[in-house]
């Protein structure tokens, strides 16, 4: 027997107890609130005859009270209170309601809470009402009534019965709003899952499907039978991972239709959590992205087809450049060719002037066999297939034979040559490449210097690199014209010069060629430093970074 039962009759505990065993098995088979809060006034009534009982309902919001049950009042006097506003006197219910304790109208006819109610009481003879706030989760829920025929004080009994009868009650209220949250909250699922346009499916842990919409069937083309127990990575072919976190996976998968026509899929599984907190079951929604998948190939193809077009037309340019450009540096080797073959032919010309014909033909004829070679070494190195012997070379003796072969030309063009580094450094590299690099970038410091002017060779070591710069004290080269130093052919507009165009160029190509970077740095009116980087025969750890930035 419970605390509040102590102050009944063991006969009257024994039939609370059954009526609230009763009670209680309405509640968990799911009967309406209506039927069991009859059930809990009509207790009462079978325990305390002469009495009327009714169960009211408040309305937290608008603070009005609405008929819950009254199995023995008349149904104009509960249609009469329905909707009624609590307040400091608005009869015993909606007093108790308002101030959440007890109120106790021994007779209706003198108590002051009942003006406004008492003759609608009179009217259906009603002399005495006792009401009781209920109490649940979220503060009082209702009211508890006892009304009698003559004037009433509750009996000790009384009180012990409305007690226990209100916490009954009390769980009641609370159990709908729970019941009926539950329901909508179902209900909304349901709607949610079977009216969807995506395809919807419900699964067990390990991915067995146990349910799916009417979605999911229409877009992969099978019955809702045949999905029924497959697996989801037996249906689902997963192609690209996405989202993942606790409870949640996201990824992109292909799977095949009942006719054989493949989809884009992007599949979301998430994690259905018990009362718990633990996956109790999997759901996972489905979207058809076979068009968008489709139409992103087509966007990516476009532009590829578009970056291709521009590539050959800038191809295509560039070849008919370079095709002009040579056949322009062709044209006057040939034409001196032509003129002194023609002189030697027609003329009857002295020994000495004779042999001069010959000597500028043989140039001409040199120049462009420099040319060609040079045009040659370009396409290899473009085409990967530049054949370089790589071996011990002592960097000392390398300067030394360039020097050599390009000082009649500084003396021509009145300028100085220094070597301002002497040592034994020995690189790695292919000897007539990098004589052939270092001669390109020491003549054109000294073809675009100016008279009176140096050109300062060094070298230093550094983390087994070798540091190669070539120094002049030429012009400079402005900072628009830098990205056009290695576009062969292009002389920056310095037609006067000699060369064609091509050191640079091919002086970039022979080192990277070789495992080495070159870099230029150039300053108008103070000259131009160009860096050839090498690895030494100490160099273990693989090319250092190609960097073209001047």
């Amino acid at each position: 027997m419970t605390s509040l039962d102590r102050g009944l009759g063991r006969d009257d505990a024994m039939q609370l107890l059954g009526r609230q065993t009763e009670i209680l098995e309405q509640m968990a088979t799911g009967r309406g609130l209506a039927d069991v809060l009859n059930g809990i006034a009509d207790t009462f009534e079978h325990l305390v005859p002469g009495c009327r009982c009714s169960v009211l309902l408040l309305d937290a919001v608008t603070g009005t009270l609405h008929h819950g049950a009254a199995p023995s009042l008349p149904i104009e006097y509960s249609a009469s209170i329905d909707g009624m506003s609590i307040g400091g006197a608005a009869g015993s219910c909606g007093t108790a309601a308002y101030l959440g304790t007890p109120v106790v109208a021994a007779d209706i006819r003198v108590d002051e809470r009942w003006v406004g109610f008492r003759p609608l009481a009179e009217r259906f003879g009603l002399r005495s009402c006792w009401s009781t706030p209920i109490r649940g989760r979220d503060g009082v829920t209702g009211t508890f009534a006892v009304y009698y025929s003559s004037p009433h004080e509750p009996t000790a009994r009384e009180e012990h019965l409305v007690a226990r009868l209100t916490h009954l009650a009390s769980v009641a209220i609370d159990h709908d709003g729970l019941f009926g949250a539950l329901t909508e909250s179902e209900e909304r699922f349901r709607r949610a899952f079977e009216d969807n346009g995506v395809g919807m499916a419900l699964a067990t842990l390990d991915g067995g499907i146990t349910r799916v919409n009417a979605a999911l069937p229409a877009l992969l083309g099978r019955s809702g039978s045949e999905l029924i127990g497959r697996r989801l990575d037996e249906l689902f072919i997963r192609r690209i991972d996405g989202v993942q976190s606790t409870g949640h996976d996201q990824y992109e998968a292909t799977t095949r239709t009942a006719d054989g026509d493949l989809l884009d899929l992007e599949v979301t599984v998430s994690a259905i959590r018990g009362a718990a907190g633990a996956p109790t079951a999997l759901s996972v929604n489905v979207a058809d992205i076979t068009g968008r998948r489709a139409a992103e190939r087509e966007r990516r193809m476009r532009v590829e087809a578009e970056i291709a077009q521009h590539a050959a037309e800038t191809a295509n340019r560039a070849k008919t450049d370079f095709v002009s450009a040579l056949s322009h540096e062709l044209r006057t080797p040939l034409q001196a060719i032509t003129g002194f073959t023609e002189l030697l032919g027609t003329l009857d010309l002295h020994t000495t002037r004779r042999r001069t014909a010959l000597d500028h033909i043989a140039a001409a004829a040199g120049h462009i066999l420099a040319m060609v070679d040079d045009v040659l070494d370009i396409a290899r190195i473009e085409a990967n297939a530049l054949p370089v012997t790589l071996t011990e070379i002592r960097l000392a003796s390398v300067v030394e034979d360039v020097l050599a072969m390009v000082h009649p030309i500084a003396t021509t063009e009145r300028v100085t040559l220094t070597v301002a580094t002497a040592g034994s450094t020995h690189v790695r590299a292919d000897e007539r490449r990098l004589r052939q690099v270092l001669l390109n970038l020491v003549a054109n410091a000294i073809r675009y210097n100016r008279p009176g002017g140096t050109v300062v060779v060094s070298w230093v070591t550094h983390d087994a690199l070798a540091h190669i710069t070539v120094r002049d004290s030429g012009m400079g080269i402005r900072p628009e014209h830098l990205h056009r130093l290695f576009v062969p052919f292009d002389r920056l507009g310095a037609d006067s010069a000699e060369g064609v165009g091509l050191g640079l160029p091919l002086a970039r190509g022979l080192t990277a060629a070789m495992g080495g970077v070159l870099h230029v740095h150039s300053q108008v009116d103070v000259g131009t430093v160009v860096t050839v980087v090498m690895p030494t025969t100490a160099y273990e750890d693989g090319r250092p970074r190609n960097d073209d930035s001047a």
